[in-house]
């Protein structure tokens, strides 16, 4: 099959179900961030705490973008139950034309991350804002950056960010196109956390994912895909 075909034929895999379950994800994460939003308004917890808490969020954040990335581009296809459909078809169109996700609008690139980031929010409320102020804002600022995970991705690849996106790509805060270039040469085995990236060098010299690689096939036999 033609890489055409492939990434048109991978494009076709989002389909109506898909949207309406990151409609209700959407929904769902919104409604939940800003419920623990205002219980950590009413808990008033000291303003200090907001720097540290960014921090942990992002980083945090960072963390389970390069492992979910690690994951999806390297274990299971499109027939894998649950994810291979729902984000493992995204992640191998992406390899296969980066710039398909510049046409895609506000709900399909950022749907599914924003619907995962609800497992962060009901942490948050259910830690207690008013006895665990600083892990439940922890918690929000994860969420936030792991909601909008994708957007910065896509800005990463985009030839003329908004000039403030381009502002933070320059200062690290967010994940900038050179950095997130690293990626994508094949076979796509380094530079996997998109959110900041400031975790990456870290992974790679500490050789994290090749340990988990060799653990998971040494414990299940499951051999990891390495064609990128």
């Amino acid at each position: 099959m033609r890489t055409k075909d492939t990434v048109e034929a991978l494009e076709a895999g989002y389909d109506a179900s898909h949207r309406v379950y990151e409609i209700c994800g959407i929904v769902a994460t919104t409604t939940t961030g800003l419920w623990l939003l205002g219980r950590l308004v009413e808990a008033a917890p000291p303003l200090w705490w907001c720097a540290p808490a960014l921090v942990l969020g992002l980083l945090g954040a960072d963390l389970v973008s390069g492992v979910v990335h690690w994951g999806f581009d390297t274990w299971g296809d499109l027939d894998t139950p649950l994810v291979g459909k729902l984000a493992i078809r995204a992640f191998r169109q992406h390899h296969l034309d980066p710039h398909v996700m510049l046409g895609h609008d506000f709900i399909e690139t950022n749907g599914h991350n924003i619907t995962l980031a609800l497992a962060l929010t009901t942490a948050g409320l259910l830690c207690g804002a008013e006895q665990h102020a600083f892990a439940a804002l922890s918690l929000l600022m994860m969420a936030v950056c792991v909601a909008f995970t994708s957007q910065i991705h896509k800005w990463a690849h985009m030839t003329r960010p908004p000039r403030l996106v381009r502002a933070l790509q320059h200062t690290g805060l967010v994940l900038s196109p050179a950095h997130h270039a690293r990626h994508h040469v094949a076979p796509h085995r380094a530079s996997f956390c998109i959110t900041t990236g400031w975790l990456n060098g870290a992974l790679a010299a500490t050789r994290t994912f090749e340990r988990l690689e060799r653990l998971v096939e040494r414990t299940t036999g499951v051999r990891p895909r390495r064609d990128g």
